[in-house]
Formats: C-alpha cells, structure tokens, sequence
C-alpha cells in the first residue's frame, strides 16, 4: 500500500504528476500491491526515493561497463591523483580534489581501479547520490569520502540493514553467501550485489547474472568435497533515503 500524506494513493494516478521510467514504475507497482505501507510525506519524498533507486541501478551498470576489476584489500589500487590508498586498501579524497571529481574518475577510469565487493556496492552508493544531489550539493556534503565499507562512510550517508523485508526493489544490496568457502580464496565467501531488477543482480567481480547464475559462480569457490552451496540471504541493505531526503531538501 502507498500512501502520501496520509491519504492511499493509486500508482496510476502517481504516474500522471511523477512521469516515472521502467524502473521506477516497478518500484510504484510493488508498493501498491504489496500488505506492506509504504508512507511518504509528500510527492516530492517519494520522488526523490525512486530517482536514488534508479540512480543506484543506473550507477552499478556504469561500474560494470567502466572495467573496474576484482581485487581484494591487500592489492586494491587506485588513481592516486584523486585517492590516498590507506595501509588497509581502503581509498581516501584527497584534501585539494572535488570529490564528484573523485567519484565520477572511478567510472571514467575504471581498469585503474581495483577494489573487492564490499567496496564496490559503496561506490555506487555514493555515484547515485551525486547523481541526485548535483554536484555542487554533494561537494558541500560529503567531504571526507573513504571508499572501503559500510563501517567508514562518511557521516552523511547512513546505511540500514533490513534483516526479512516485505518486499523487495530495484536497487535493493543484497547478499549470497558461501558458507564452504575454500580457505585458499576467502574473498569469495559471498557477494553483495544491487538488485538491477528483473531477476537480475550486479556483483563486482561476476557482472551481471541472475542468482543462480551468482550461486553457481560462488559455489565454484567451496571447499573440495563440499555439498553446502552458497544461497541469497533474505536480508537486504539499504542507503537511510529519509536522512538523504532531509539533507536534499533542507542544505
């Protein structure tokens, strides 16, 4: 159920003011039909969580076609006129650079980037609100960027952990885990990935696949011998697009 401003609203006539795209047509689809309530304080919120959801779809295809390879933290590299590689593989903006120039150079440039999954999901995140913030908004913002994971981003953009949502969206990070994973290879003890929609997941380092196509991938990891295969986890993360949307409307 959608409602806006305390009132049920009928996706159909959403549509007509908002002109949303496939993506977020979905999105307004799962929510009309789905027992859950999704409240929305006005037109304006609920549009600037479908455009973060589309920006997020939008922004891991554009990872995927910048070649950005699979590296784990010890050989993570970056473009050190943009980044400081810390000692633990993490990348931190350097005080003189724009960190939209930052951000968008990894999309740009990405065969000299190297970074594991984790990292990855992070850097479309931040992608997808420069993208709906515009530059200017987002320079002022998120000043003190470290691209590592979810424990160093920068105080502006949260995360929320959903452990068994209702339903599930296009942009939505989730999770497979490989619970056999071979020791010899312990990066790939799961993959986070972006729902891309349609039965369809980004993971950095396996592309674009479906979930059995990420299983399979995985389960070509597991100890030898195993039988356990590597599954989706029913949780899901998620940007905090209200704390985003208070930030957008009132800086």
């Amino acid at each position: 159920m959608l409602i806006i401003s305390d009132k049920t609203i009928d996706p159909e006539t959403i549509s007509s003011s908002l002109n949303p795209d496939e993506i977020q047509a979905k999105i307004l689809g799962i929510m009309h039909t789905s027992t859950n309530t999704y409240n929305f304080s006005s037109n304006e919120e609920l549009l600037f969580v479908l455009n973060m959801r589309k920006n997020i779809v939008k922004a891991s295809k554009m990872l995927l076609r910048s070649r950005i390879r699979f590296r784990t933290f010890d050989e993570s590299e970056c473009n050190e006129y943009f980044w400081k590689r810390s000692e633990e593989g993490g990348f931190l903006v350097k005080d003189d650079i724009k960190p939209t120039d930052a951000i968008n150079d990894i999309f740009e440039h990405g065969r000299i980037y190297g970074t594991e999954c984790a990292t990855a999901i992070v850097i479309v995140y931040y992608k997808a609100v420069l993208d709906t913030f515009g530059d200017n908004l987002f320079n002022s913002l998120f000043t003190d960027i470290y691209l590592m994971d979810w424990q160093n981003l920068d105080g502006n953009l949260t995360v929320i952990n959903y452990r068994k949502p209702s339903d599930y969206f296009p942009g939505d990070c989730r999770y497979f885990r490989n619970p056999d994973v071979d020791p010899l290879t312990p990066e790939w003890q799961g993959e986070n990935t972006i729902d891309l929609g349609d039965s369809y997941y980004y993971g950095h380092g396996l592309g674009m696949s479906t979930s059995d196509g990420i299983i399979h991938a995985l389960n070509a990891h597991r100890k030898d011998g195993s039988e356990v295969s590597a599954y989706l986890l029913e949780s899901c993360t998620l940007p905090d697009f209200k704390h985003l949307f208070h930030l957008f409307k009132n800086t």
